[in-house]
Formats: structure tokens, sequence, C-alpha cells
């Protein structure tokens, strides 16, 4: 597998914030606690590539948002704020060594941090940053591979997989306040601790479900489940309302 990642603007505390209030943010700090979590990735087995430097782009560390990659195809997305869209075209040209691509075209916006993939599913968050042409065009382009695309409800919340994430073979880690967890085909369900609104974002690599260390009576539940986790410190980078998965891109 390979985790393709970016380097940290040092204009990240100009980011987009839309469920957060803006605190300051220490670059440094933010670029050391995105090091370790390359360094995680490269730890569990995957190989990194090192996407184009974007410095004047405060988001652009967060990859996830600007495609999703499939076994059979990428689709590059259309991310929902203007100051997003210039971080779609080095991805682009990133993936077309490892996959076919479709695009997201207007009037669509899409970001892949709204998207949830349990098998043959595809459910993508129905936020302010992806809409209903967004989603429409993302099921066409996926149709012809097998997949079906759902549109979710959510509240109080970024993206979708700020509230919900999946765990293979079987579970979803979710905050049901923010997503109801019926709507997954899921076969076991765990919920975030209550105090921890927006640990359900975890990524799972190699065996290791990977969980932000501002959460540990989450990542507690999680152990109780037989899932094997591993903490990483992100509370920099989660000043700028990111979390585990949006700081890569898995091409498996």
């Amino acid at each position: 597998m390979i985790a393709l990642v970016r380097e940290v603007s040092e204009r990240l505390a100009h980011c987009e914030l839309s469920f957060l209030e803006r605190a300051p943010i220490d670059a440094a700090r933010a670029r050391a606690q995105h090091a370790a979590y390359v360094a995680a990735l490269g730890a569990l087995g995957l190989e990194i590539e090192w996407l184009e430097p974007l410095a004047q782009n405060a988001d652009g560390v967060f990859v996830e948002d600007t495609a999703l990659v499939l076994p059979e195809v990428a689709v590059i997305t259309r991310p929902g704020v203007e100051s997003r869209r210039g971080e779609t075209a080095s991805v682009a040209a990133a993936l077309a060594a490892h996959r076919p691509l479709r695009h997201i075209v207007p009037p669509g916006t899409l970001e892949g941090g709204d998207i949830v993939v349990i098998g043959r599913s595809v459910y993508v968050g129905a936020s302010a940053r992806s809409n209903a042409a967004g989603i429409a065009q993302l099921a066409a382009a996926l149709a012809p591979f097998g997949y079906r695309v759902a549109g979710v409800a959510m509240r109080d919340c970024l993206h979708l997989k700020s509230a919900v994430t999946f765990i293979a073979p079987e579970t979803i880690l979710v905050n049901p306040a923010w997503v109801d967890p019926g709507l997954f085909d899921a076969r076991a369900v765990i919920a975030v601790d209550p105090a921890e609104a927006f640990a359900a974002n975890t990524l799972s690599a190699g065996g290791v479900t990977l969980v932000s260390a501002a959460f540990p009576r989450t990542e507690e539940r999680l152990r109780r489940a037989g899932i094997t986790t591993r903490a990483l410190d992100v509370r920099e980078l989660q000043k700028a309302e990111a979390a585990l998965t949006c700081m890569s891109l898995i091409v498996a």
C-alpha cells in the first residue's frame, strides 16, 4: 500500500474552520506531529509518497479531501470551499500513475472526508462541503464498478468521517449525536465516549487502528473490543479541524 502525503504549510493557522473556534497554531509543532504520523504509517508497512508542496495552501496537508481512491478507480473531488480547489491538480497527477481517473465538476462539490467506504457501499455525508450534485456525480462514476452510493444526513461536524469511521472487518466507531449508526452496513458498533465527541476519526492499516492521543477513553473502548490500537499526538493539527484520516490518501 502507498500513502500519499503532503508537508504542512507555514500558513496552517489560516486554515478553513467551520465548527471550531480559531486558536493559535504552532506550525513547528504541527510539522513534528505530522512527521510522527507519517513515520507511523511507514512503520505499518505503507510506502510513503510525497506530493508536491503547496506553501500557499493553508489546508494542503489534508490530502484526503481531494480524492477517493478505490481498487478500480480514483475520483478527483471538487472541494466545497474555493481556497482548496488548487490542491487537486497535484493529487490527480500523482494518482494517474496508479488508477484511471474520474472528476467531480461544477456544480458538484465533494470532499473525501465526507466519504466512508464499507465493502461495495459508499456513504457520503450531506455536508456543507459535499452537495447533492457532487454525490450524484460520484454515484454515476462508481456505478460501472458495482458500488452503491448513498447520501447520509449528519449534523454538528465538518465531515462524515468526523462522525464515523470503519474498522475492518465489521466495526464502525461512531458519534451517535452526529450521525445515525443504523445507516451503515456494519455488524459491530462502538460509540465514542460521550466526553470525546471528536474521537470517531480513526485510521486503520496493517492490522492496527491509529487513534488520537487526545481521546484515551474511546481508545480503551476499542481495546476492550479486541481492536489493536496505537495513539498518536495530533492535537496541534486538530486545531485546524483535522483528524487522522485527512492527512493521507491510501492507495491499496
